[in-house]
């Protein structure tokens, strides 16, 4: 476990504001915005306003017809349930359900530590049935639809999390994981009491650490002086570290310990275990892909979540589905991001309305270019 201390100059101006993870500017703590909690944290300058948040085009518009097509959904390890990542794409499909009058849907679920056999298998039986689309969710079936989706070229596939696998009838689901995560960051110092806050990642992987990254960035970027605290419960290839709520509580104790009382976790079902140390440790926390304040599977601790990281894979699965069902792919953004309503922040509970307008003019700056977000962790 370690702790970094974070320090950078003070900056002024609007240059507080600047995308790079090694700026974190300073300002007139009157500035901040959120009350006592964050003043002693809060070194940046409150961001300019926001214009009114624009909406995700894909689901406007005239009424589409989806009842003939054959949804597959292949979750990954947790399925329908976990809480976060699976049930964010569950929601599409549910959606879609309602709105494109989908009926035929076929749900599985990858077990804990499955291998590629298994994975390809699962796919081939999948398509064997006629089932198109096939959505893979999460980027440990690249390979699987890599090899699955060539035999089928009559049939649709997407995957989320990966855009390697080039086959023309496979549509990547990809987001800009790191922008939402940002404004975690940002979040997490505005309401930090101590200065002090945590991550806690899944599986240490190129994905996970664009969350990672992002958090790390808007920390920075709204606080000189505050300690994170940075962790993963797995290494690269042991994805049990989505799937085990003990270690998450174990992780995040030990940073609450070390003094962090804000802590976001990318950790799929682990983050249960998260929240559940932040509750008894007297903290707060960050939910993360699904508005986790409102899911039934972690309702104990949700007086403790403040916010979390959408992901929205829901947004993409019912986007996708629904250019599918119109014949139109080329509608789908290349990377569902801020701009489109990809990524984004819960609101439920009111515990951030008070830094609503922080949240949503950092997002502005970042949907106009002013600020970039890495996607790489800055340390």
């Amino acid at each position: 476990m370690r702790g970094t201390a974070l320090a950078a100059a003070a900056m002024a101006g609007a240059l507080a504001l600047t995308g790079c993870a090694k700026d974190s500017g300073a300002g007139n703590n009157n500035n901040a915005g959120s009350g006592d909690q964050s003043a002693s944290c809060v070194t940046a300058q409150k961001p300019p306003a926001a214009a009114a948040a624009s909406s995700s085009s894909a689901q406007n518009g005239e009424k589409v017809d989806g009842s003939k097509l054959k949804v597959a959904l292949a979750f990954d390890v947790g399925g329908r349930g976990d809480a976060s990542f699976n049930d964010s794409a569950a929601a599409g499909t549910d959606k879609a359900k309602t709105e494109l009058g989908i009926t035929a849907v076929s749900e599985s679920t990858a077990a804990t530590s499955e291998d590629e056999a298994a994975k390809s298998q699962r796919l081939d039986q999948l398509a064997a049935q006629g089932f198109s689309p096939i959505i893979a969710v999460g980027f440990a079936y690249a390979k699987a639809v890599g090899a699955i989706a060539p035999k089928y070229p009559n049939l649709q596939f997407a995957i989320v999390d990966d855009d390697s696998v080039k086959a023309p009838n496979v549509t990547p689901l990809v987001f800009a994981e790191e922008q939402g995560s940002f404004l975690a960051g940002v979040a997490a110092a505005y309401k930090s009491k101590k200065c002090h806050v945590g991550f806690v990642g899944g599986v240490n992987t190129p994905l996970i650490q664009k969350f990672e990254a992002g958090f790390l960035q808007g920390v920075k970027a709204a606080s000189s002086k505050a300690v994170i605290e940075d962790e993963y419960l797995t290494p690269a290839g042991d994805f049990s570290g989505f799937q085990d709520p003990a270690k998450g509580n174990v992780k995040a104790a030990a940073q609450i310990a070390k003094g962090a009382d804000v802590v976001y976790h990318a950790a799929g079902a682990s983050g249960k275990g998260v929240f559940e140390a932040a509750k008894t440790g007297n903290a707060l926390a960050i939910g993360v892909d699904s508005d986790q304040y409102n899911q039934k599977t972690v309702e104990a601790s949700k007086d403790v979540i403040i916010t979390s990281m959408l992901k929205r894979v829901d947004v993409a699965v019912f986007d996708y589905l629904r250019a599918l069902a119109k014949g139109d792919l080329t509608s789908l953004p290349k990377r569902f991001d801020l701009k489109v309503d990809g990524v984004g922040y819960a609101t439920s509970g009111g515990k951030i309305d008070d830094i609503k307008d922080v949240l949503d003019g950092y997002k502005a700056q970042i949907v106009s270019g002013a600020i970039t977000v890495s996607d790489k962790p800055q340390k």
